[in-house]
């Protein structure tokens, strides 16, 4: 199934399982599915072997990890490139969670905007009220685009094939940002989100560091709510 499609950057991916799918209505507040995505480009350049993690201090705690360039070259996509010139003349050097807040500010129009581009979103509009209000839903142009990535989540979870390092890492940011329960998997969501973070807690402790500090974010927006 996975083979019909192009693999979308993670950011893309996670977008698109952050809205339902007929309605196109987000499934968690905007500022936290943008915080994932942030997390999201972050760990694509990791694995693409751009950035790397480090940390002056041995006993600093990974989401304060520096971040640092490990292959200054372009990757040809305009917001990972935007990511990659951000952590360049970061000064002092960028550390992962406000790095994560910083890039998250805009990501979500910009994501939203390149897939229409590529032509995985289209645009509607409709008038309610008696015409005084527009609202525009943004829905994906074919259901491939959702289906295949909740495929690969589907069989991860069920260890019907080895997890690569992407699907890895889509699962435990879809675990952390809490949409394991619109994956539509007829199970326990409390013991999927489980499994999904097992799983991703195997791979590169980068990645894990860059997915607690996700976490920590959307932990600092939901604290700033109730102050």
């Amino acid at each position: 199934m996975t083979a019909s499609i192009p693999q979308l950057p993670l950011r893309d991916e996670l977008f698109l399982l952050g809205h339902d799918d007929d309605t196109g209505q987000p499934h968690v507040h905007r500022q936290t599915l943008a915080l994932g995505m942030a997390g999201a480009v972050l760990i694509d350049l990791f694995l693409a072997g751009r950035v790397t993690l480090g940390s002056n201090e041995t006993t600093r705690p990974a989401p304060v990890a520096h971040l640092r360039l490990r292959l200054d070259r372009p990757v040809g996509d305009l917001i990972a490139d935007t990511a990659l010139a951000s952590i360049r003349y970061a000064h002092p050097t960028a550390t992962v969670k406000p790095w994560l807040r910083g890039s998250a500010d805009d990501l979500y129009e910009r994501t939203r905007a390149g897939l229409l581009a590529a032509g995985i979103l289209h645009h509607h509009a409709r008038r309610r009220l008696a015409g005084l209000i527009r609202a525009d839903t943004y829905l994906p142009t074919d259901t491939k685009w959702t289906v295949v990535p909740r495929a690969r989540l589907r069989y991860l979870a069920a260890g019907r094939e080895p997890p690569n390092d992407h699907t890895a890492a889509l699962a435990g940011l879809v675990a952390v940002l809490g949409l394991t329960p619109h994956l539509y998997l007829d199970e326990d969501t409390t013991a999927l989100t489980a499994r999904l973070k097992t799983v991703a807690d195997q791979h590169y402790r980068q990645v894990r560091d860059i997915t607690a500090a996700v976490d920590a974010a959307v932990g600092d927006l939901t604290t700033a709510a109730y102050r």
